[in-house]
């Protein structure tokens, strides 16, 4: 089975003192007999993050783990086409354009399962292939 793995929960992995470092860690373990997909717009998301929380040099190594160990989906034309759709139809909600990736990347792929922290955009969104998107890992108190 797959999963989309969204920017949170790859944050939280690379850095030790994050709140959900701990969960991040025990759910990507746990998937490593999954296929484990980053949609492209997520790396640069990642990057980003990094860069700004710590610095470039370690930006780059976060960017080449990350691209080695996950697989890495680009987005196609019809994935684009899909997501403008998704952000006319929720333009009131501003979805983060990586989230949106995400979500058209699931209906193309027929996955069901995000693992992410950030849970607003994809609480809110409705697939068309299936009821709602499974958000993983479940968020302890």
């Amino acid at each position: 089975m797959a999963v989309l793995i969204d920017t949170s929960v790859l944050v939280a992995f690379a850095f030790q003192r994050d709140a959900h470092h701990e969960q991040a860690s025990r759910a990507l373990q746990n998937l490593r007999q999954q296929v484990r997909i980053v949609a492209a717009p997520v790396l640069n998301e990642l990057f980003y993050v990094t860069m700004v929380r710590i610095n470039y040099p370690s930006a780059v190594q976060v960017f080449a783990r990350t691209w080695t160990a996950f697989q890495i989906q680009p987005l196609l034309d019809s994935d684009m086409a899909r997501m403008q759709a998704i952000m006319l139809q929720y333009q009131d909600a501003a979805f983060d354009f990586a989230d949106v990736a995400i979500m058209a990347l699931a209906e193309r792929l027929n996955i069901t399962q995000v693992y992410t922290f950030d849970r607003r955009d994809f609480s809110i969104f409705r697939p068309r292939h299936c009821d709602y998107l499974e958000l993983l890992p479940l968020i302890s108190d």
